[in-house]
C-alpha cells in the first residue's frame, strides 16, 4: 500500500527574525588586553577572543596588511593569528546585542558584550543585515567605518562557546556579525552614535555573503556581479565556487 506523499519541508529561514530598534548606537567597546588559552587537552591554542568591555575611549586606525601590519583597528585589543585574523579587511568587528540575546535563548545562558570576540557591541543596529560597502560614523567626530565581511565561525570560537553542534547553530542562524575597515580613523566610546553615512547601490548584505561563504556557493555569480570591491579573500573564493569548510 503507497503512503500518502509528505508534503516538502520548509526551507531554512535565511536568517532569524530580529528586531533592531534604532536609533543605532555603541552599547560598548571592547578588547583583549592578552591572550586567552582556549580548550582542553590536545586543543588548547592561545586566542585574542577573549574581549571584555572597556571604559573611555579607545583610537582606531587601519593596521595594515594582516601578516605585517598592526593587526586589530583598535589600540590595545589583541590579535594572535595573524594567519586568520586582523587586517586592514578584519580591522574591527561588530555585533549587534539584539543577536546575542537571541543566543542566549538558544545557548540557555548568559552571554556578556564581548562574548563573541566582537571590538563593537552595538544596539539598534542591523549589523548582519548591513549591505557589503556601506559605510558608517560612530561618533560625531569617530571613525569612518566600511562593512566588508562577515565573521567565519572556526574551530577555536566553537571550543570558546563550548556547546555541541555550535558551528552548525551559529551557521544556520544567518547573524555573523560584521569586519570593518577603517577608512577614516578615530574614537570609539560607549555610548557614540552609530549612523549610516553611505550605502551601496546594490542589495548584496553582509547576511548574503555569509551564506554564499559556507553553505550557499550558487550565490556566487549574483554577488560577483553586483559587488566590484569584494575583499581579495571573498572574490576569490566567489571565482572559484568554493566555501569555507565547517568540520
Amino acid at each position: 500500500m503507497k503512503q500518502a506523499a509528505q508534503p516538502a519541508a520548509e526551507p531554512p529561514a535565511e536568517r532569524a527574525a530580529i528586531e533592531y530598534a534604532g536609533p543605532g548606537r555603541l552599547r560598548s567597546v571592547n578588547l583583549a588586553a592578552q591572550a586567552t588559552t582556549v580548550g582542553a587537552g590536545r586543543r588548547v591554542s592561545s586566542s585574542g577572543i577573549g574581549k571584555t568591555p572597556v571604559s573611555g575611549p579607545v583610537a582606531v586606525r587601519a593596521p595594515g596588511p594582516r601578516a605585517t601590519g598592526l593587526g586589530s583597528g583598535l589600540v590595545g585589543d589583541t590579535i594572535v593569528s595573524r594567519r586568520h585574523h586582523g587586517g586592514d579587511d578584519q580591522a574591527v568587528y561588530a555585533y549587534a546585542r539584539e543577536d546575542l540575546d537571541h543566543f542566549e535563548g538558544l545557548l540557555g545562558r548568559g552571554l556578556a558584550d564581548g562574548a563573541f570576540g566582537e571590538n563593537l557591541t552595538t544596539v539598534g543596529v542591523d549589523v548582519s543585515g548591513a549591505l557589503l560597502g556601506e559605510r558608517w560614523r560612530v561618533g560625531a567626530d569617530g571613525p569612518l567605518l566600511a562593512v566588508r565581511v562577515p565573521r567565519i565561525p572556526c574551530g577555536t570560537f566553537r571550543a570558546w562557546i563550548g556547546a555541541l553542534g555550535w558551528l552548525r547553530t551559529f551557521v544556520e542562524q544567518g547573524l555573523p556579525g560584521a569586519y570593518l575597515a577603517v577608512l577614516e580613523p578615530g574614537e570609539v566610546v560607549a555610548g557614540a552614535p552609530v549612523e549610516v553615512a553611505w550605502r551601496p547601490d546594490h542589495d548584496v548584505r553582509i547576511c548574503d555573503l555569509y551564506r554564499a561563504m559556507t553553505t550557499q556557493p550558487q550565490r556566487w555569480p549574483a554577488i560577483l556581479a553586483a559587488v566590484p570591491d569584494l575583499c581579495d579573500e571573498a572574490r576569490e573564493m566567489g571565482e572559484q565556487g568554493r566555501t569555507y569548510s565547517l568540520g
